[in-house]
């Protein structure tokens, strides 16, 4: 690790950075990371590495590196990136990726609810170089229940003509989730708990249905998330085998340790969207005092899942919510009683556990991908360094910040 061979050509060194190599290992002070051919070649004191000549040099000093964000929430629904295909100028899906993700450090994203065949389309042109973005991955259209189509999401799916996600049966939940999952999608995501207004209010997916579409995705190794809305969509979400749930459930109310220790012998992750429900209820005009009791119940509830050690993934459902700015979410988790070894984790090495390759990604370490976000101020101070990205490296390639070398 105290030298580098002469004839290696790095084409990335960071220099000077202190280094975070995963949550729970100690910080290298002054290191420089090379990166070659995508990966990280060599990570130590920097007065103890030589960078080869030819490489890319980045003054990282006074900055922090660790590695790169996963957003496990996000919904790619609004234009540019429907229709994402042949018709969606390259340049325009660049620039709108880097403003929305990249800025904030995210190599990573899972999509987990659009527009049929959008993101994988996407993807594909990420992949094969002609669009500049992170890593994404998708569980393509949703499964709402029966006559559980979201009131907030009708307009567009009436606008764009995109077939129902309505599944009415076992059966045609089964065969949805195949073709999906055949054709590229990384997951499924059941709406365990519609919000259909009305007298109505929240519908909850059968749990026959859900088992079904579930089992069709742990069948080929995938995970399924579910959108709970409140106690009756949990319960619906939790008897289906769902793996993630991709929000906190305010309307619920607090969660006991009993329920926790539900969801952890179940090996349930939970992604807070503390950000989202702040959102929501100031745009629905609700008293001070009550945006405090509301958004409280999803803080308490994301606190006691992470002191009864449930997994806690990132994410925001941006694109749903326009607010790509991550810095709220940091502060209200952080509020909530999390550390920000917990918020790294909960951005690295967690979602990689569930979704990734942990031989290969979410840590700082020779052979590892080279997927790094450089922080201009240290996390271990405020949760708000989090959101201060200088720097987005993805497999090698520096896709923000290039202003910084």
């Amino acid at each position: 690790m105290l030298s580098a061979p002469a004839a290696m050509a790095a084409d990335l060194a960071l220099v000077g950075a202190k280094v975070y190599p995963a949550p729970d290992a100690v910080p290298l002070d002054d290191a420089t990371v090379l990166v070659h051919d995508g990966r990280i070649a060599m990570i130590g004191p920097r007065g103890g590495i030589a960078v080869p000549a030819g490489a890319r040099v980045v003054d990282a000093r006074g900055q922090v590196a660790t590695a790169g964000f996963w957003n496990s929430h996000v919904h790619l629904l609004a234009p540019p990136y429907h229709p994402a295909g042949p018709a969606a100028p390259a340049a325009v899906l660049s620039s709108a990726l880097r403003a929305q993700f990249t800025r904030w450090g995210f190599t990573t994203l899972f999509d987990i609810g659009s527009l049929p065949g959008d993101v994988r389309g996407l993807r594909a042109r990420i992949r094969s170089g002609e669009v500049v973005g992170p890593r994404l991955l998708t569980v393509d259209m949703p499964f709402f229940p029966e006559h559980g189509t979201p009131i907030y999401v009708r307009e567009l799916w009436r606008q764009t003509g995109a077939p129902s996600a309505e599944v009415a049966s076992p059966a045609q939940g089964s065969a949805r989730a195949v073709a999906q999952l055949d054709a590229g999608a990384d997951g499924v995501k059941l709406f365990s708990g519609a919000i259909v207004g009305g007298a109505q209010g929240v519908l909850p997916m059968p749990v026959e249905v859900g088992r079904a579409i579930v089992e069709a995705a742990h069948a080929r190794g995938k995970p399924a998330f579910a959108h709970p809305s409140d106690a009756a969509g949990i319960a619906s979400a939790l008897d289906s085998g769902v793996d993630v749930l991709a929000h906190t459930a305010p309307e619920a109310g607090d969660w006991s340790p009993e329920f926790v220790a539900r969801l952890r012998s179940a090996h349930v992750a939970l992604v807070p969207t503390l950000t989202l429900f702040e959102s929501e209820v100031r745009r629905n005009g609700m008293p001070a005092p009550e945006i405090a009791r509301f958004v409280g119940h999803a803080q308490q509830q994301l606190a006691a899942a992470a002191a009864g050690g449930v997994d806690v993934l990132f994410g925001t459902d941006a694109g749903y919510i326009q607010i790509f700015d991550t810095h709220r979410e940091y502060q209200l988790m952080a509020a909530a009683g999390l550390d920000w070894r917990q918020i790294l984790a909960s951005l690295t090495t967690t979602p990689v556990e569930h979704f990734g390759d942990s031989a290969r990604e979410g840590r700082l370490a020779p052979g590892m991908a080279a997927d790094i976000v450089l922080l201009g101020s240290d996390p271990a101070a405020s949760p708000d360094a989090f959101a201060d990205v200088r720097m987005t490296i993805r497999a090698g390639e520096v896709i923000y910040g290039g202003e910084a070398d």
